[in-house]
């Protein structure tokens, strides 16, 4: 099956992170667009970060990589265990598939990582993913399959429906022994099942079921080729004078995805493969940048050649802002060119490819308002790919259909809505502010402050240090 577009539809998760509850809807139920953009906006701490962080946790599953043991401390502190769960629409030439993929994670201690402490040995903890369900539903013109698990791994034995493992894995009894121990394994390891790089292999070695494989593979590639995450981290790499560069770069039969973290206070030294795709990433750019910031372009000094252990060479290079025909080093831009430069190119790759997914956390830091306004307006109502952004900067609301944003609440229990009783002709921004006076809503959206209170205790504060 060619041509395969994927997007995440809606996402829902439980005792994660400061959510309790709560599911979004990422499409626009409003208008029918190319685009999928949702903007999440809300009060700090309500749960904002924590629906890119679910989205950082399903790459790492769907990459079959080792989930981080932080994600462990992502679980609610009254719950024990916290669970995601993640709809999806894949497109193909052939038909339409609606896959739903969920899982848990839990707490467990890691046996094999000790620290030593004056006061003995203190075990690691870990992540464990749990309860693996990975099902699907299909239509074409000729075709209706209605949704059923594909795989179910809440059982004794590796997974179920019987129907489903013996076209996925086939008849051979000793397999059985053998995927026990591999779904044991791949737990302790802190890795999901499913998608682990064992049982793709064994997948791919005995299904000869088209769209079974259609919707394995489908995914997976998503994970590993385009769905893309910037998060906070980002913005404080850039603040210590180094640019995380993402992009997903595609010529003719080749194809690059990736990051570069390129030094800004001192000239960085790559290879001259990784050189010739900064070079195109950085020119690719280009043709955007100096439109959005007029006349700016990112030039590369090459100041000279290197070998490396391995007997291959590379260049010691600077990256260089132009402008006005002058050129000097990148670090001395701001750091909001530095945050734009840094996400350009996914940003151009969602303007123009249906099936890549990019989850920016605070994509307003540092950008001018007007500028970051026009931008995801020009890519809501032009655009072919799915963005998700969370933001404080609320010109957004006044640019893009209203469609495309979200809000946070301060129930823990529903953390996510969409504004209800909003008219065409309501200005969104206006129309939040007066909630947040009002609560005209049937959720609350922001918990009020009181001014009188907070001017009270900055002066207790500073009576307390004698200021």
């Amino acid at each position: 099956m060619e041509n395969r577009a994927v997007r995440i539809e809606n996402i829902s998760i439980e005792n994660f992170k400061n959510v309790k509850k709560g599911s979004i809807c990422l499409e626009n139920k409003r208008k029918d667009y190319c685009a999928s953009i949702v903007g999440i906006y809300g009060q700090n701490g309500s749960g904002k970060t924590a629906l890119v962080d679910a989205i950082a946790l399903l790459k790492i599953v769907l990459c079959g990589q080792q989930v981080p043991a932080k994600y462990a401390d992502y679980i609610n502190v009254d719950a024990e265990t916290a669970n995601l769960s993640y709809q999806f629409k894949m497109s193909f030439d052939k038909g339409v598939f609606d896959v739903w993929y969920e899982f848990g994670i839990r707490k467990t201690v890691d046996e094999t990582a000790v620290n030593m402490q004056e006061d003995g040995h203190v075990l690691q903890q870990k992540t464990e993913i749990f309860d693996e369900v990975l099902s699907f539903a299909f239509s074409s013109k000729n075709e209706k399959i209605r949704k059923s698990p594909l795989i179910d791994t809440r059982s004794k034995g590796v997974f179920v429906p019987r129907s489903k493992w013996l076209e996925l894995v086939g008849r051979d009894g000793e397999k059985n022994t053998d995927l026990l121990v591999t779904k044991r394994y791949v737990q302790t390891t802190s890795r999901c099942f499913i998608f682990s790089r064992e049982m793709i292999n064994t997948f791919r070695a005995n299904c000869k079921n088209e769209k079974y494989m259609a919707v394995i593979e489908g995914l997976m590639t998503f994970g590993n080729k385009e769905l893309f995450i910037i998060n906070t981290e980002n913005s404080g790499l850039i603040s210590m004078n180094a640019l995380p560069l993402a992009f997903k770069y595609k010529e003719k039969n080749t194809e690059a995805i990736g990051n570069f973290m390129l030094p800004l206070n001192s000239p960085a030294t790559i290879p001259n493969d990784a050189l010739g795709v900064v070079s195109k990433i950085i020119g690719n750019m280009n043709i955007v940048l100096e439109v959005i910031v007029p006349g700016l372009t990112i030039g590369i000094n090459e100041l000279g050649v290197v070998s490396f252990r391995d007997g291959k060479t590379g260049k010691t290079i600077q990256l260089m802002s132009m402008k006005n025909g002058k050129a000097i080093p990148f670090q001395y831009e701001s750091e909001g060119i530095k945050k734009i430069v840094s996400i350009l190119q996914l940003l151009i790759v969602v303007y123009n490819n249906p099936s890549i997914t990019v989850a920016v956390d605070e994509l307003d830091a540092g950008i001018f308002e007007y500028l970051l306004g026009e931008l995801i307006n020009i890519i809501s109502e032009k655009g072919k790919g799915q963005l998700i952004f969370t933001s404080h900067n609320l010109r957004p609301l006044e640019t893009i259909d209203k469609g495309f944003i979200a809000f946070t609440t301060t129930n823990p229990e529903n953390r996510y809505i969409r504004m209800t009783n909003v008219k065409g002709n309501n200005n969104l921004r206006d129309f939040y502010y007066r909630d947040i006076v009002l609560g005209e809503q049937s959720v609350q959206v922001y918990n009020p402050t009181n001014n009188s209170e907070i001017a009270l205790a900055f002066r207790e504060a500073g009576e307390s240090f004698g200021s």
